[in-house]
């Protein structure tokens, strides 16, 4: 390897690491949140049901709408069957949800896998990301994130689709020429090398309005079942 592939190679690997170290604290920050407020549930019985007693319905009613206000921040639980998924897909789907990206997701991983924990949350946040950001720049009613993952024989499938401004894009060189700057560029290549690292294969289309990237990768052990989330976030 040439001393610019060195380079080149050391900085990609410098801005994974730190966004691996982003994606680790959106999950942290997501869970304090929900401890947060698991911590808070006595107090608010405590005063629901104080108001009950003198039979104030509209202290009741006001009390039950602003806590409705305070959960919509937090992300339904995802449950995919593999806890380091159901972290990061999580933590991105809050992220979604709080820049009105409505996020469409049926995933089903298996908790064993051949892939790493961080080769997964490398994988799953840098396509995530990339959804965002692509999708971003549309009118509210025109964003979507659709997320489909599931096991096809003894492969891990992970399909990401989102619309995104600026039409069909083109390729050059064979690959898609990324509009959002260097880092996003650098996480979609971390993400084909890791891919070619495992041995699995990488697709992404491009049509008027949309964008879909799809990975396999190869599993040794045959997967177990996991539990399915089916969301309409």
């Amino acid at each position: 390897m040439n001393p610019l592939s060195r380079r080149v190679e050391r900085k990609i690997a410098a801005y994974q690491n730190e966004l691996i170290a982003t994606h680790f604290a959106e999950v942290e920050n997501m869970y304090a949140q929900v401890r947060g407020w698991a911590h808070d549930y006595r107090n608010h019985m405590q005063v629901l049901s104080a108001y009950a007693e003198k039979g104030d319905l509209a202290a009741i009613r006001q009390y039950l709408a602003e806590l409705d206000g305070d959960l919509a921040g937090l992300t339904a639980p995802i449950k995919t069957g593999n806890r380091m998924a159901d972290a990061i897909l999580g933590s991105k789907i809050s992220l979604a949800r709080a820049k009105r990206i409505p996020v469409t997701i049926d995933a089903h991983v298996p908790f064993a896998l051949s892939v790493s924990q961080v080769d997964l949350c490398a994988i799953l946040g840098n396509l995530f990301d990339n959804a965002i950001e692509a999708t971003l720049p549309l009118p509210e009613e025109e964003r979507m994130i659709r997320i489909y993952i599931d096991t096809k024989n003894t492969q891990l499938y992970i399909s990401f689709t989102n619309t995104a401004a600026g039409g069909r894009q083109e390729k050059v060189g064979g690959l898609f020429r990324s509009t959002k700057g260097a880092g996003r560029g650098f996480g979609l290549k971390r993400v084909d090398a890791i891919v070619k690292r495992l041995g699995g294969y990488v697709s992404r289309n491009s049509e008027d309005g949309a964008f879909t990237t799809e990975i396999l990768l190869p599993q040794q052990e045959e997967p177990s079942s996991g539990e399915a989330a089916a969301t309409q976030l």
